[in-house]
């Protein structure tokens, strides 16, 4: 690997064009930054891309993507880095995959301080080595001021399926369970808390984590889950909505079974906001058959991410596909797609 005499000034430099040019200052940027702190074997080779070789046993490949806006970009619980991190390593899970490699592209603003940049990377690569997965890959450009918001990160994840597991909404039948892997709302409202300077008594921390080995036990327990869904933008109600409308049919739950900690409560009451469509980046949502469920819910209470899971209602007969929820006070609501934008930026 080359070396390049000028060290970069991590704790007082700024990002400046040139760090995006392909030249000097780039490769320093790469090497000193990136490369310390991402280390391994495919992004060591520095070439366009990584040449990888699956697992003996692999089958179907699994792959997502995600572009990641968050603001502000440090919040309790986490940072940009970590979510980039963990959004995709979700996506890749809950569609069944195993994750295994993550490409990272930056996207950054002229004037950010290297110091924050560099916060940003030792986040991401914590976030990757406890999540198992290697930054093989990436690319870095640079914007004039005013262009970016300090940084946009994308983040590509590749796994491999896991054998014999298909998880499809479309699978999902009349009477399956739903379950919810623990509390709601908690990354929205930490990331709401934190822009709008709003304080309570217990700290709003985001639950942004890994959910692939969640994900694992859950499969361990019960190959034949019906589906799963991370509940980020649009919060739990999308998912329901996303897996009555899949499936063709009803989904009934109950509002004292969802899980919401008392502080996202009242912060989302101040602010007037709803839990069911709060952005979550650590949780999970599940469908299975109903003699499925408490081996389901064992799986997810016996690992540290799912203690607080909760089996919140079932699919039912229903041609309209409509998402109620029995309040409560005992009454019924229509729990809809949201509309509009709830909260900008929250990943």
């Amino acid at each position: 690997m080359a070396t390049h005499s000028r060290a970069l000034d991590l704790r007082h430099g700024r990002v400046d064009l040139g760090h995006g040019a392909g030249g000097r200052s780039m490769a320093q940027l790469i090497e000193q930054l990136f490369l310390r702190h991402f280390d391994n074997p495919w992004l060591r080779a520095q070439n366009d891309g990584a040449c990888l070789s699956l697992p003996p046993d692999a089958g179907r490949i699994v792959m997502a993507t995600d572009c990641h806006v968050v603001s502000p970009l440090f919040f309790p619980g986490g940072d940009i880095g970590s979510l980039a991190v963990h959004g995709t390593v979700n996506d890749v899970a809950v569609a069944g995959g195993r994750p295994l490699w993550l490409s990272a592209a930056f996207i950054l603003e002229e004037g950010f301080p290297l110091a924050d940049l560099e916060r940003i990377v030792v986040s991401m690569a914590e976030a990757a080595r406890a999540a198992g997965v290697a930054i093989v890959t990436g690319d870095t450009k640079v914007v004039e001021r005013g262009k970016c918001d300090g940084v946009f990160i994308n983040t590509t994840g590749v796994g491999v399926a896991v054998p014999g597991v298909t998880l499809d909404p479309a699978n999902i039948r009349p009477g399956d369970a739903i379950i919810v892997s623990g509390t709601l709302g908690d990354h929205g409202m930490a990331i709401m808390s934190q822009r709008e300077s709003l304080s309570f008594e217990s700290e709003l921390r985001s639950d942004s984590a890994a959910l692939n080995g969640l994900v694992d036990a859950i499969l361990a327990a019960v190959p034949g889950v019906r589906a799963l869904r991370d509940p980020t933008r649009g919060g739990l109600a999308a998912v329901l909505n996303e897996f009555a409308q899949a499936a063709g049919c009803g989904i009934h739950v109950r509002e004292s079974a969802i899980p919401v900690r008392p502080e996202v409560t009242a912060s989302c009451e101040l602010l007037g906001l709803d839990p069911l469509y709060v952005a979550n980046e650590g949780k999970l949502v599940a469908a299975c058959a109903p003699e499925d469920a408490p081996r389901v819910l064992d799986a997810m209470h016996a690992h540290p991410l799912g203690r607080d899971a909760s089996l919140i209602g079932y699919a039912q007969i229903d041609e309209r596909c409509f998402v109620q929820m029995e309040t409560a006070f005992g009454g019924r609501r229509m729990v809809d797609w949201l509309t509009g934008e709830q909260l900008p930026r929250i990943c």
